[in-house]
């Protein structure tokens, strides 16, 4: 059953706002102004995760922090992804939202590459008080392997079911699921995925969090588990992201129920 809340979980892909190609951190910045803009119209209570792109996922390669701990490599993926952070808050604040940075290397922990505990309760205290946590794409500390990388994709719907969300919208650069044919599919359930996920590749440029495949199978987990309704959309098609925000359809969406 769907929340009745009217709290909104918004990711910004990584490879809406950075150049995923890169061989090191580069921000699309004038991505980053014109997404922050249209958020800006938004009035309801709001918490934004965004990817890391290429400001994270090129150091948790090249250390293979998704397979064991590297102190140097931990430090360098950290310090990049928020630099990248700090980047869209200051955006989000010369647009009047009240951005506040929040870090889950800090508040979060994972066993064997799968979050197991992510501190939300602040979370929830700064809505009351018309604050927008910005969470990102992080390294995280795991219990067997000693780092595993965090991506937004499952901090999403893990920071959506525990604050009871009314829905997750996910801005992606593409337009929504794309099927062989490169046309977007209006709607995934768990009955259709299987007739589907064969058609869903990963990500352009260098991603260890598993790319499109990972982002639908953890929503559609979210859906099945909490009925929350998620969307997947372009971030990168000018209009989408306030589109979205208005309750209006975009791109794929993805729910319990055909």
């Amino acid at each position: 059953m769907t929340s009745n809340s009217d709290i909104t979980v918004l990711k910004v892909g990584g490879s809406a706002v950075t150049d995923k190609n890169a061989s090191e951190g580069s921000a699309k910045a004038d991505e980053m102004e014109r997404i922050a803009k249209e958020i800006a119209g938004f009035s309801g209570k709001l918490v934004i995760v965004h990817g890391a792109g290429s400001f994270g996922h090129v150091y948790a390669k090249e250390y293979g922090l998704d397979k064991g701990f590297h102190k140097e490599g931990l430090l360098k993926t950290h310090d990049s992804v928020r630099e990248l952070n700090e980047m869209i808050v200051q955006n989000l604040r010369a647009e009047g939202i009240p951005a506040v940075p929040l870090n889950p290397l800090s508040f979060s922990l994972c066993e064997d590459g799968r979050l197991t505990f992510l501190y939300t309760d602040q979370i929830a205290e700064m809505l009351k008080h018309d604050l927008v946590p910005v969470l990102h794409g992080d390294v995280c500390m795991d219990t067997k392997r000693g780092t595993c990388i965090l991506s937004g994709d499952q901090s999403l719907p893990y920071v959506a079911a525990a604050l009871h969300a009314k829905r997750v919208g996910l801005g992606s650069a593409t337009d929504g699921v794309l099927d062989s044919n490169g046309q977007t599919i209006p709607k995934i359930t768990p009955k259709t995925f299987d007739s589907v996920k064969q058609h869903i590749g990963g990500s352009a440029g260098t991603d260890v969090t598993g790319g499109m495949l990972g982002k639908v199978s953890e929503i559609l987990d979210l859906a099945e588990k909490t009925g929350i309704e998620s969307c997947i959309f372009n971030a990168n098609t000018p209009g989408s992201v306030a589109a979205y925000l208005k309750g209006e359809t975009v791109g794929t969406v993805i729910c319990k129920n055909d």
